[in-house]
């Protein structure tokens, strides 16, 4: 870059700008320009699509705009974090050195049509020249002001329910009303927006993969910011969480609520408390104090940690969390080195790591006894239409497998889990599968109103012990029904069933239920078939949201009360309503599956996986999560698969290692800089061999005064975990389209304020990105995109309900993949090495006609294969002999002996070993009709439900940041 001129030694970030400028004007515009860059088009008085007539304007205008110049800024600091009252373009400075590289002359593309699904009217954008190069110091600004229309703390703002106020500024309807087809500019041909130009996410992920990928990161630094989600590295624990248990979206909190309302960021801590370890790092070390248990601060009741600070010789210690003064107990004294710390520092968990387990006392256990071991449950509706589909057979074959490979502590020989079957149509079926027994034995429970356990002695056993027994109940199940003609179901009841079982065994545990039908038997949960499109876009669509019938909160709060999680399995072929049926599971901690249309040749697969994925995988039972801080700022939201009786305590009747919750702080005080913030989660749990632990995870993050610190560290990452997260939370009260302005006011309102006081002097017409974020603009428009934002009458509501509930639970390295899919160059595998090659961008324009590429979101996969695809490609991977004769009916490869396919396979097997739902292959064909399905994961494209392309939804931030602005 250069060497550093005096006065621009002193910045210390990157940040990326673009800037549209009049070719005769070398520098910015004059300030009477300045608000001329983008039309104001205002949701009244405008049509959401601009007609002919209104956009001649604009073409000029386009017409103008035809150069356009991203600057990329060495490092440096920033002005004080005041904001100042001039306009931007006021400024006076000097003009950065800038070395040019300009696009060959007519570098063009075609025109995009330009009209962002009401978003903003957009005029399409000519080639970017780059340059590089350092600007010069900013003077200081004069007095503070506050960006108009401002909540009262940064995020969404918790209060009545409701979802953040209506910003000033023209109101965005996003995605509102979508045309019949797109209104072309009047004027001559424009030039378009150069996506290479454009922050691309790939480049970030990649350039973090090459400076800390495969490398060891060290959590010994309080506000360090972790290598991305997507960067492969080794943890060590040195004293703070590791970003598998807690990722933050920003590692620097600012000292005052004032700061804080400025920049808008919300302040919040993605919790994976179970998250799953590498084996090549180091499990959770188990603190025994015996009976007199865990030690705490007498005040604040937070866990011995690391931020505790011991004094008087190593007698007493002083809470990080509220400063009181504790006594240290006789048995855990320990001497102080010259430093003032305990000689056995790093031979106490408890003192020198950021997470590990205790052993819980009776005191922190149900009526002060020690629990049992959890039991599973295995619900399956027996009704016709899963006899005749084979569905009951199959899950009835698996089982005798599965059960062998219950979940178990390492150090135990077999699992401690018991397990129950229960069969249903309109009534319930229990079976004494008691060990003693020569056959099972079947009680029928035809008073579904009253649910009671028929049995006690014989239902829940050990798999190993009966195993005859159950193996002779899981091969009868499917004769036993297999002359059915009852199509009725119930569903309510049998979860009821399920939870009184558990209760009347004093334990806790997972019902498995696999349903294929809306419950429209006569019974307490009895659902009608409600889904109507004419909702859509209406401010009653949020119901479509909400469960039907009070009933199942009432029944997911007594569940959550008993320590009884839901494992719901849909085989929906019309709609079940996901929004009622799927509830307890989200409020019991629980995962919800789905097959749509289930075919058992082409979906078995798919289905059992998940089932074998879900039965192994690591979950804490009957768990109670309290997030602790640090004086001056405090939690004050949570969203996630869980239940909350009070603003404190967060409960889920079981929590696996895939389960995130997301919590939102605000401040009540100043911050102090030198001790910065902490957090403790802790969460009190029953493991799979019946101990009750608690899991604590520790981290620190700094404080500061100076915005531009609270920019630099950002997340982007866990920022759009926590838009989605809020967002989807919010449309069971608000209407979909206030929620979508709120997201888009939200990024213009963080951008402009990092552009008013944390950026170098510039024009109004140039777009300031801070380096931390500058792939934000592109999850967030993907996030406004998704199937549950966009109320469109072609998407399932069921679909929409899903999709929603997953992402309520779902861990940062999740919803990123979501959001901003994998998309792989597979024609480009290099056959002699173990990589992978780089992913490419979301775009159409990215594909290939003679290439492959296969796309990967955590929920479907595709492989997309161009019409000139390389036969040898074809042949390798299909066994076909050309492109015509591939069939897209199939859902997996098929198994060849060739280094082609087996490296392809051997990805693909990766990609999903990461996540946790299997995903359903799709093999698509260039220009055949499936197409269609997997152009809507292209997140950079413009999409057919009118969803805008990220170089639109640039511009359109653009012009939010320059109405705040001005």
């Amino acid at each position: 870059m250069g060497t550093l001129t005096p006065h621009t030694r002193h910045l210390n970030q990157i940040f990326l700008l673009i800037f549209f400028t009049h070719p005769q004007f070398q520098g910015p515009p004059p300030p009477s320009n300045a608000g001329s860059s983008y039309p104001s088009y205002n949701q009244q008085s405008q049509p959401a699509y601009p007609n002919t007539a209104s956009t001649s304007a604009t073409a000029q205008l386009a017409n103008q705009l035809n150069s356009m110049q991203i600057t990329s800024y060495g490092p440096g600091t920033t002005p004080s974090s005041r904001m100042s009252t001039g306009h931007p373009t006021s400024f006076q400075g000097p003009q950065p050195a800038q070395q040019q590289m300009t696009l060959p002359p007519g570098s063009q593309v075609a025109p995009p049509a330009n009209n962002v699904n009401g978003l903003c009217a957009q005029p399409s954008l000519p080639p970017v020249p780059r340059q590089d190069g350092i600007t010069g110091p900013v003077p200081p600004n004069p007095s503070l002001q506050q960006l108009s229309g401002q909540p009262p703390g940064p995020g969404y703002h918790p209060q009545q329910a409701n979802y953040g106020p209506q910003m000033a500024g023209s109101q965005l309807s996003y995605p509102g009303a979508f045309p019949g087809g797109p209104a072309q500019l009047p004027g001559p041909q424009q030039k378009k927006l150069d996506p290479d130009s454009i922050p691309s996410p790939i480049q970030v992920i990649e350039s973090d993969k090459a400076s800390r990928g495969g490398q060891i990161y060290a959590t010994n630094t309080r506000g360090q910011v972790p290598p991305l989600v997507t960067t492969d590295c080794v943890i060590q624990d040195q004293g703070h969480a590791s970003p598998r248990y807690i990722r933050c979206t920003t590692y620097c909190f600012p000292s005052s609520s004032e700061m804080a309302k400025q920049a808008r960021i919300p302040l919040a801590a993605v919790i994976q408390p179970f998250a799953v370890v590498p084996p090549n790092e180091t499990p959770l070390y188990v603190v025994n104090h015996g009976e007199t248990g865990p030690i705490r601060c007498n005040r604040c009741k937070a866990y011995m940690c690391p931020f505790m600070q011991f004094i008087e010789g190593g007698r007493r210690y002083q809470c990080g969390f509220c400063s009181c003064i504790n006594d240290v107990p006789p048995f855990f004294f320990q001497h102080l080195d010259h430093i003032g710390r305990r000689v056995d520092h790093y031979e106490r968990p408890e003192l020198s790591l950021g997470s590990y387990e205790y052993v819980a006392t009776l005191d922190y256990c149900r009526n002060n006894k020690p629990p049992k071991a959890p039991a599973y449950i295995f619900m399956i509706d027996v009704s016709y239409r899963n006899i005749k589909s084979g569905l009951v057979k199959l899950i009835c074959d698996e089982l005798k497998t599965l059960l062998d490979k219950l979940p178990r502590e390492e150090e135990e020989e077999s699992s401690a889990i018991r397990v129950g079957f229960v069969t249903y149509n309109k009534v319930l079926h229990f079976f004494n599968v008691k060990s003693s027994l020569a056959q099972p034995q079947m009680m029928v429970v035809s008073d579904v109103g009253e649910v009671f356990v028929p049995l006690l002695d014989g239902f829940l056993v050990n798999f190993q012990e009966s195993q005859s027994v159950v193996i002779n109940l899981l091969d009868q199940i499917p004769e036993m029904f297999a002359d059915t003609n009852e199509s009725e179901t119930i569903f309510a009841p049998v979860i009821q069933a399920g939870m009184e079982a558990l209760k009347a065994a004093e334990c806790a545990g997972k019902l498995f239920i696999f349903h294929s039908s809306l419950p429209t038997g006569e019974a307490p949960g009895k659902l009608r078939n409600r889904d109507d499109k004419k909702l859509l876009n209406t401010d009653k669509e949020k119901t479509l949201f909400q469960p039907q019938v009070n009933f199942y909160e009432a029944l997911a709060r007594d569940c959550v009360a008993n320590g009884c999680c839901v494992n719901l399995f849909l085989f929906p072929n019309q709609y079940v309503d996901v929004a009622s049926m799927g509830l307890v599971t989200m409020y019991t901690g629980g995962t919800l599956y789905k097959y749509n249309n289930f075919q058992l040749d082409a979906d078995s697969p798919r289905f059992l996986s998940d089932l074998r994925k879900d039965i192994g995988k690591k979950t804490g039972f009957d768990a109670i999560m309290r997030v602790r801080t640090s004086t001056g700022f405090r939690a004050t939201d949570f969203f996630g698969a869980i239940y909350m009786n009070n603003t404190t305590d967060v409960e889920m009747a079981a929590v696996d290692c895939d389960k995130a919750v997301t919590v939102e702080f605000k401040h009540d005080d100043k911050l102090n800089e030198d001790s910065g913030a902490l957090i403790q989660c802790a969460v009190l749990y029953t493991s799979v061999s019946g101990q009750r632990r608690l899991r604590i995870h520790n981290i620190g993050l700094n404080c500061s005064s100076q915005l531009p610190d609270v920019y630099k560290t950002c997340e982007t990452d866990a920022l759009i975990n926590f838009f989605a997260k809020s967002a989807f939370k919010a449309i069971l009260s608000q209407p979909l389209k206030t929620v979508r302005e709120i997201l888009v006011n939200q990024t213009a309102h963080m951008l402009a304020c990092y552009r008013k006081n944390c950026a170098s002097p510039s024009a109004v017409s140039q777009l300031i990105l801070p380096d931390a974020m500058k792939v934000l603009p592109v999850y967030m428009n993907s996030l406004l995109k998704s199937c549950v934002l966009a109320g469109r009458p072609e998407i399932p509501t069921d679909e929409r309900t899903y999709q929603r509930q997953l992402v309520m639970a779902m861990g940062v390295a999740d919803t990123q993949l979501l959001f901003y899919p994998q998309l792989l160059p597979i024609h480009s595998l290099d056959l002699k090495s173990e990589g992978v090659p780089a992913a490419v961008r979301c775009s159409e324009e990215r594909l290939l006609e003679g290439g492959a590429f296969l796309l990967a979101n955590g929920l479907s996969m595709f492989l997309w294969l161009g019409v000139s695809a390389p036969p040898e490609l074809i042949q390798g991977l299909f066994n076909v002999p050309s492109f015509a004769h591939i069939s897209t009916e199939a859902t997996s490869l098929p198994d060849l002996d060739n280094p082609f396919s087996k490296k392809l396979k051997s990805i693909l097997e990766h990609i999903q070993s990461q996540k946790p739902y299997t995903m359903k292959l799709m093999i698509v064909k260039q220009r055949e009709q499936p197409e269609m399905l997997f152009r809507q994961f292209l997140v950079e494209d413009k999409n057919i439900y009118g969803g805008a392309s990220y170089v639109d939804f640039l511009c359109c931030v653009h012009k939010e940041i320059c109405q705040l602005l001005s």
